[in-house]
């Protein structure tokens, strides 16, 4: 598996760096062809499931992720089940100073391809969901 964890220090108190985590249409902001809701509940209990759906054209995949753990507003668990990607993430926020921080960690598998491949995988991820969590912590006003 891929394994990739990113740290983020913001001036957002805590309690708003976590609503912008788990505002989940806003992580596919960042995203290329991408979409992300929550398809079953609202996406702020266990068992709720968020669908993040990539795709250009006829080529697409869906990344499923069932919430297995909640403990608001500290630590979001993800259990990722689609055909393509498996894995899991964590989003954590804490309180640090006069703000907070982030940190995302994942552990992910690409379907078919070789274990060879997961420091590429994890070095793409890095790039890709670093952007995306700079742009939920950025501090303009979150649209809802």
């Amino acid at each position: 598996m891929a394994h990739f964890t990113l740290t983020r220090r913001s001036p957002l108190p805590a309690p708003d760096a976590w609503a912008r985590l788990t505002a989940w249409p806003r992580h596919g902001d960042r995203v290329p062809f991408t979409r992300v809701a929550a398809v079953r509940g609202t996406g702020r209990a266990v068992g709720d499931v968020i669908l993040a759906r990539t795709g250009v054209g006829p080529v697409r995949f869906d990344d499923p992720m069932e919430i297995t753990a909640l403990t608001e507003p500290e630590l979001c668990r993800l259990e990722k089940r689609g055909r393509v990607v498996r894995g899991h993430a964590e989003l954590r926020v804490r309180a640090a100073g006069a703000g907070s921080e982030a940190v995302w960690a994942e552990e992910l598998r690409i379907t078919g391809l070789p274990r060879f491949f997961d420091p590429v995988v994890a070095s793409a991820a890095r790039f890709v969901f670093g952007r995306v969590l700079d742009h939920l912590l950025a501090c303009a006003p979150a649209a809802d």
